[in-house]
């Protein structure tokens, strides 16, 4: 059974369908890149997903031993949230916060689980330091450790090297692969097709609705 499984979807807001009856399925370890123009509804697809918004119609059903909780996320970033006055730590820390139930505290696992994720990430020596000094390369490597502080099964990723120089844009895409060839599966948006012939192991092009 396939992790994700898109059926007949359709989505919008304002009143305003920007997704119609689109299906498709992401299985265990696929790398998939969502392309399409500005305005297409990359995002609020990737929203529909982690059930942050409702379909209009069809549903989007999780399998394989993936719950609906064990999604990482990376957004994109607002200017409001590049200013967050929180530690590195901090910020990293709050991706278990789905794992602590009614705890009011992380616990020493927890702690552990961050702590090697910026291991991973190669961030441990800006454990203290606070996000909003960090550049904007620093800034989504920190959000990718929280994001695999959510999981170790999935992670959607929106945009994740948007405004990041060449040399940090694959920093970025090498970090992201070296996570898919342990096992993670990636959903990833961009308009980087040069990037996503390369990585990935399906494309979704919204804007002609095709998926290979």
């Amino acid at each position: 059974m396939a992790q994700l499984v898109c059926e007949n979807v359709t989505i919008g807001y304002d009143s305003r369908v920007v997704i119609k009856n689109l299906s498709f399925s992401v299985n265990e370890g696929d790398y998939l890149y969502i392309l399409g123009s500005n305005g297409s509804g990359k995002t609020t697809l990737m929203k529909t997903i982690l059930g942050l918004i409702e379909p209009w119609s069809g549903r989007i059903i999780t399998g394989d031993g993936l719950l609906p909780d064990e999604i990482g996320y990376l957004p994109q970033q607002t200017l409001i949230q590049r200013d967050f006055p929180a530690s590195v730590r901090e910020i990293v820390l709050s991706g278990c916060q789905s794992r602590c139930g009614k705890r009011p505290f992380y616990n020493k696992e927890e702690k552990l689980l961050a702590w090697k994720n910026m291991e991973k990430m190669g961030i441990t020596e800006f454990s203290h330091r606070c996000y909003r000094e960090l550049s904007g390369g620093l800034q989504q490597r920190v959000l990718l450790a929280r994001a695999l502080c959510a999981t170790q099964k999935m992670l959607l990723l929106d945009e994740p090297v948007a405004g990041l120089d060449p040399s940090v844009t694959q920093t970025m895409y090498n970090l992201i692969e070296g996570l898919h060839k342990e096992g993670i599966t990636v959903i990833m948006i961009s308009h980087d097709i040069e990037a996503a012939n390369k990585y990935a192991t399906h494309i979704l092009n919204i804007d002609n609705e095709e998926y290979k």
